[in-house]
């Protein structure tokens, strides 16, 4: 077979004439995947390391979460909230235990989640702190990722996502992550909430020093401010824990939630609180067409019942230790630095050897997938089902590169 014989430059010449061209991927295409491992137009299975930024925690086509899905596409699909389907409560019900809280408002995307929890935040604020109409404050960090709607990109401090969409939505001061003196000397009394990433992905897989979350607990405590958790991508399993924050013996008052909540199949986020928070929000103030819809609760409450069975999180913690172990012995030989938790790993690259994107093109030539990000930072995020010769494969070709 010869490069004139294959399918990937004709699918990849066609991507590029159709889309717009928001996004660089690499010059793979897949089509077809089950567990860690995904296989191209031409035959060419890859190592998925990228996991869609931990929609798929639980791998591709977990059979489980794919038969919930069958089951109920053969049953009801949508209905919208206007009415009550039979799956509703059961999905509910469960994320609201496994988060331990009252309330779950269901959405679709983490960005709508992430709106949620701005809305919920300032209404709460209005009505039960009386903070004066239009006067509330979100206090967030700098190189943080939330979304990329225009009120979530007002507070972003990456000009990629922010630059040319203004103007922008008032309300939010921006601070230096993991900066507790900074952060206090934001709070003001119109100050309804702290916005914060427990690991923050896009800037790198960050974690702030220890005792940082703690601080901001007891800060948002003594100031009547609520403390929200952006776990989109860090929460469901990935650090090892079924939420990052837990790492640090923290409980938020809001947790977002989404990517792998869907299992990989369906777009479903959420947003979980108690009644004292969520309970502000009354019929019309806030909705969606899709949100909570039959075939999303029955995929989200088959993810929540392998979750609860502590499978995941501990595949995450053992494996996550084998990953970091084998990733921390190339530092000194072409790797700078190793952060992250569980099955999540930022590795910075030695820039005199190669950039982000070119470690990720020549890692994809040997049949691993990962993303870079912020010039020579690479991102690693496996499926929770990799294997320990996975894992083991993947260093390997990372430790081939950098040589």
């Amino acid at each position: 077979m010869t490069d004139l014989d294959l399918r990937t430059p004709a699918a990849l010449a066609d991507a590029e004439r159709w889309t717009a061209h928001n996004y660089h991927p690499l010059p793979v295409v897949i089509a077809d995947a089950e567990g860690a491992w995904v296989t191209d137009v031409d035959g060419r299975r890859y190592l998925d390391f990228l996991a869609g930024y931990s929609a798929l925690n639980f791998g591709h086509r977990h059979p489980g979460l794919v038969a919930a899905a069958h089951a109920q596409l053969d049953r009801l699909t949508l209905t919208s909230r206007a009415f009550v389907h039979d799956q509703f409560a059961d999905f509910c019900h469960g994320l609201a235990e496994l988060c331990g809280k009252d309330l779950v408002l269901p959405m679709n995307t983490g960005a709508e989640a992430v709106e949620t929890g701005i809305k919920v935040a300032r209404k709460w604020g209005y009505q039960v702190k009386g903070v004066p109409a239009g006067q509330a404050e979100i206090i967030v960090a700098d190189g943080n990722f939330h979304g990329r709607t225009t009120t979530i990109i007002s507070f972003s401090t990456d000009p990629d996502a922010r630059d040319d969409f203004g103007p922008y939505t008032p309300g939010f001061k921006i601070v230096p992550y993991g900066d507790l003196a900074a952060l206090a000397a934001a709070v003001t009394p119109n100050t309804v909430a702290v916005l914060l990433e427990p690991i923050q992905g896009e800037a790198g897989v960050l974690i702030p020093g220890e005792g940082y979350f703690a601080g901001v607990r007891t800060l948002c405590d003594d100031n009547n401010v609520l403390f929200i958790a952006d776990e989109i991508q860090s929460g469901l399993g990935r650090t090892g824990k079924t939420f990052a924050i837990e790492h640090e013996g923290v409980v938020p008052d809001m947790y977002l939630l989404g990517k792998a909540l869907g299992g990989g199949i369906v777009p479903v986020s959420a947003v979980a609180a108690n009644r004292d928070v969520l309970g502000v929000l009354q019929p019309g103030q806030h909705g969606s067409t899709f949100g909570g819809n039959p075939l999303a609760c029955a995929v989200g409450a088959a993810v929540v019942r392998l979750l609860a069975t502590g499978e995941f999180q501990e595949r995450s913690a053992r494996l996550g230790a084998l990953l970091h172990e084998r990733l921390g012995e190339l530092v000194g030989h072409g790797v700078l630095a190793v952060r992250g938790r569980g099955l999540w790993a930022g590795v910075d690259i030695d820039p005199a050897l190669l950039t982000g994107r070119q470690a990720v093109e020549r890692l994809a030539e040997r049949g691993v997938l990962a993303k870079d990000t912020h010039g020579s930072t690479i991102r690693l995020a496996p499926p929770l089902v990799v294997t320990e010769e996975d894992l083991e494969y993947a260093v390997a070709q990372l430790k081939a590169i950098l040589a």
